[in-house]
């Protein structure tokens, strides 16, 4: 078998932040890291599930609705991918901050919070959302851009 791309990112020395994950034709993968990998600090089902709820529809109502393929979180805990067609980075993070400052200052319930809505809509909490987006969005605020690993 062939190792796939994420597999050969040495884990051992990745940090927090925004990475391009790999181009296939127009659609860049983002890795949106926001935990350092085996630390033993992870995200709970809760915030996960919540940061996932809140983002996927605002990024999909936002400025790259039209773009916005997938938002959806990492099953070791560490983070989220995100895939975008005709991707500009700087456009991307851009509009990424700005839903996780959306989100931390949301008030009313989560999106798709409904039992019709969600297949396991009772872990939705918005505070831990709220948790999760301020801190990664500190980590956002403090890279330089380049998104390489």
């Amino acid at each position: 078998m062939e190792t796939i791309a994420s597999f050969t990112v040495d884990h051992t020395v990745l940090e927090p932040g925004m990475y391009v994950s790999r181009v296939d034709g127009d659609i860049t993968t983002y890795d949106l890291r926001t935990r350092k990998p085996n630390a033993g600090d992870y995200m709970d089902d809760s915030a996960m599930h919540s940061v996932e709820h809140m983002l996927a529809t605002l990024l999909r109502n936002g400025e790259l609705a039209e773009q916005t393929i997938y938002f959806g979180p990492m099953g070791c805990q560490t983070g989220f991918y995100l895939l975008v067609r005709g991707a500009d980075n700087a456009r991307v993070l851009r509009v990424l901050k700005q839903a996780l400052r959306d989100t931390i200052a949301f008030e009313g319930q989560i999106y798709g919070c409904s039992e019709r809505e969600c297949g396991n809509y009772c872990t939705l909490d918005l505070e831990k959302a709220k948790n999760e987006c301020s801190r990664y969005l500190a980590v956002l605020d403090g890279i330089d851009g380049s998104m390489r690993y």
